[in-house]
């Protein structure tokens, strides 16, 4: 193994968790290893460790193992190959459909349990043995993997929850083995009624099979929906990687090769057509054109490049071909890096302990030593062995921790299908915390307050032209064009009729475009562009161009027949229910603040329309992430709404990451919640859903503490046997199901 370092830190992947509990258990492991400081994030699955000293990975390892756990080295972010061209990289694994197997297969099995338990009119002549047939699955197979983590947490001294499930089932199940087998409850023609109240000693002539099948049902659905609602690790990275293209096309002595990016080496010469992605960081050395780099740099308008200018692996040729030379692959390109920030951000997370997981450390040793106590009592006081056995299974499972196990899954299912209808996607439990605390939302521009797409704003024309001739003669030029500013003017001018044809078209990369129009010799580009074809804007023309240009839009001068005629003003515009969705937010207690990789005018004109005050520009991908830790060593608690590559590790830094559904990959799987519709104001009615899942999760493990607090005593006083208290226990899990289901009339 290798020696690790002080710096960076180190990262484990933790396999065998079930519970907040275990990932404080192996915190608490690694921590005893000197110079060591660890924090064990259940939710991803991950151990961070940083050392003051050199410590060999296989001691961390080690610690792990020691704990009762596993723990592997992940591929360090950028490194892992992207595989071959066309090859389809791995899906991660469904951590839910074991648990949905499981349940599936124990429900169908423990509904005719439950019903000959419960209803006297079903119970036909060896109806218990059916029972005991129907059963036994249940609770060998369906509840395996509470037995096995159960033993393994015995052979390192320790309980969970798991240890709880798989006592209680399996005393309820022992017990009926003995009374079916040794007592008089396996004689044919047995009938168990159902009553309220049982005489004290009670037992030995009935069965509690559907009490251990029910359970282990019960517990199998809190396991599926948790599986189903907890966030994957590592997603967002793979959806970053992703991002990076497959193959390149290289210059070998002139003649172009088609090979994968991984072979790509520094220095080599590639080839980037019209709409490809570039395949890694590199220098321009041929050709011009425009590079959307809106997914990385969070900049609206295409850059500009030439020869010399630095390029970026992942962004969009936009124009022209290109021919760049490779100055950084693999792990040292900037979207490798951009991975590493994310890593880094989701791994500085503290992982929310869950109330029912918080307690379980003292809840499940007190209640085993209950149920001895119990038994040894009613023994000492001469019950016999009959009612004293009886009252401590009652203990078992009247405490089996089957409301805790659905207080959050359910209400979060419940919660988060309620949001989906809303367009909210709720990626887990432990986001809703984080949305209680939220003081400041901090907004993305591009994509998130605006369109993110460039639109043809205003036109202002000469005296002696209208806006439909400037549309018609220059939206027909730009037509002839594929660079986003100039199908921003050919769209707008579509939408008022047919273009007419070009003739004698010509570009000049950067600059502007010039062509015949019906005859008009038309010309439209940037000032020094038109000013070169002899064109003089008149005062008024050159006002309405610094306006737009002050304001952060781009203004493009344009003229025919030796005559500047109009100043056409191209930007990003403000989504219409940006305002109000802003209104929202504060009237939630929020904070807003505008944060963009766009110019200073740009970001302060659409936070004086939308209604923001802070503004927080031209900032860099790297930049945004230190802007969201600045706000948080300030004390704040940061929400952060975004929809692009950029804003990927702001997004999982931030104590609350939000996403555009319309954004990419990468910032949905960031982020603690996504807004499918593209809408800001769905963010609003996010926060407010997810306080309310919380304030229902709450209130369902108050009722499920409280039920044990009040029903324990009564058990171990001998007034519950096993039957009673798996109907008692059934109703507390009714109960905050039920309460969860209050989710679906949210408006």
């Amino acid at each position: 193994m290798s020696v690790t370092e002080a710096n960076p830190p180190v990262a484990l992947d933790i396999g065998g968790m079930t519970c907040a509990s275990c990932a404080a258990r192996v915190e608490k492991r690694l921590n005893k290893i000197e110079g060591v400081t660890a924090s064990v994030n259940y939710a991803t699955e991950q151990a961070r460790i940083d050392a003051d000293r050199p410590i060999d990975t296989a001691d961390l390892i080690a610690a792990v193992e020691a704990a009762g756990y596993t723990a592997t080295v992940p591929p360090a972010p950028g490194s892992a190959s992207r595989g071959t061209p066309g090859e389809e990289l791995p899906a991660p694994v469904d951590e839910a459909e074991p648990w949905r197997v499981r349940f599936l297969v124990s429900l169908v099995l423990s509904v005719p349990v439950v019903a000959m338990a419960m209803v006297p009119a079903l119970q036909f002549e060896n109806w218990q043995w059916l029972s005991l047939t129907l059963a036994s699955p249940v609770v060998v197979w369906g509840a395996l993997p509470f037995h096995r983590a159960a033993w393994t947490n015995l052979r390192h001294g320790a309980a969970t929850m798991d240890t709880l499930i798989s006592m209680g089932t399996s005393a309820a199940y022992l017990w009926s083995l003995y009374a079916l087998f040794i007592g008089d409850a396996g004689m044919p023609g047995m009938k168990m009624p159902f009553e309220l109240t049982i005489s004290r000693g009670s037992g030995t002539h009935e069965i509690y099979l559907e009490v251990a099948a029910a359970v282990t049902t019960f517990i199998l659905a809190g396991r599926w929906f948790e599986a189903r609602a907890k966030r994957q690790s590592g997603a967002a990275l793979r959806a970053l990687m992703e991002l990076g293209a497959r193959e390149v096309s290289v210059l070998r002595d002139g003649v172009e090769e088609r090979i994968a990016t991984d072979a790509l080496r520094v220095g080599d010469l590639f080839v980037v057509r019209p709409g490809e992605k570039l395949a890694t960081d590199g220098v321009v050395e041929e050709g011009s054109s425009a590079i959307d780099a809106s997914l990385l740099t969070g900049e609206s308008v295409p850059v500009e490049v030439t020869p010399g200018d630095p390029v970026i692996g992942g962004t969009i040729n936009a124009g022209g071909r290109l021919v760049v030379r490779a100055t950084r692959i693999g792990a040292d390109t900037q979207l490798a890096q951009m991975a590493r920030l994310v890593a880094d951000a989701q791994s500085g997370k503290a992982p929310i302990q869950r109330l029912a997981d918080r307690v379980s450390a003292v809840f499940v040793p007190v209640v085993i030593v209950l149920a001895l106590a119990t038994l040894a009592y009613w023994l000492a006081v001469g019950e016999g062995s009959t009612a004293a056995f009886t009252a401590a299974v009652a203990v078992l499972i009247i405490a089996c921790p089957c409301a805790l196990g659905l207080a959050t899954p359910t209400a979060l299912l419940v919660g988060t299908g309620r949001g989906a209808q809303l367009g909210i996607l709720i990626k887990g439990p432990e986001v809703l915390e984080s949305t209680r605390r939220v003081d400041t939302v901090v907004l993305d521009k591009t994509g998130t307050v605006t369109a993110g797409r460039m639109r043809l704003v205003e036109v202002v024309s000469a005296e002696s032209t209208s806006d439909e001739e400037v549309l018609s003669l220059v939206g027909a030029l730009e037509d002839a064009s594929e660079h986003p500013i100039a199908r921003a003017i050919a769209d707008a001018a579509r939408a008022g009729g047919d273009l007419p044809g070009v003739e004698e078209f010509a570009s000049t990369q950067g600059m502007g475009v010039q062509g015949v129009v019906e005859g008009h010799a038309v010309v439209a580009g940037r000032r020094a562009f038109v000013a070169d074809w002899g064109l003089q804007p008149s005062g008024e023309l050159l006002r309405a161009a610094d306006a737009a240009e002050a304001a952060g839009h781009t203004a493009i001068l344009a003229g025919w027949d030796g005559e500047a005629r109009a100043v056409l003003v191209v930007a990003d515009t403000v989504k219409p229910t940006s305002a109000d969705a802003v209104a929202q937010l504060r009237a939630l207690g929020l904070r807003p603040v505008l944060l963009t990789g766009d110019n200073a005018a740009a970001a302060r004109t659409v936070a004086a329309e939308v209604g923001i005050e802070e503004v927080i520009a031209e900032v860099l991908p790297a930049e945004k992430l230190d802007v969201i830790r600045r706000l948080q060593s300030d004390g704040r608690v940061v929400a952060m709404v975004g929809d692009g590559v950029n804003d990927a590790a702001a997004l999982a830094q931030a104590d609350l990451g939000l996403a555009m559904g319309t954004g990419t990959d990468v910032a949905i799987e960031a982020s603690d919640l996504t807004l499918v519709r593209g809408d800001l104001t769905v963010a609003a009615d996010a926060i407010r859903l997810s306080r309310r899942t919380l304030a229902t999760i709450k209130g369902n493990l108050f009722w499920a503490f409280a039920y044990n607090v009040v029903a324990l005593p009564l058990a171990a006083a001998g007034f519950l046997n096993p039957m009673i208290a798996g109907a008692a226990m059934a109703f507390s899990s009714v109960f905050v199901v039920s309460n969860s289901l209050r989710l679906r009339r949210f408006r």
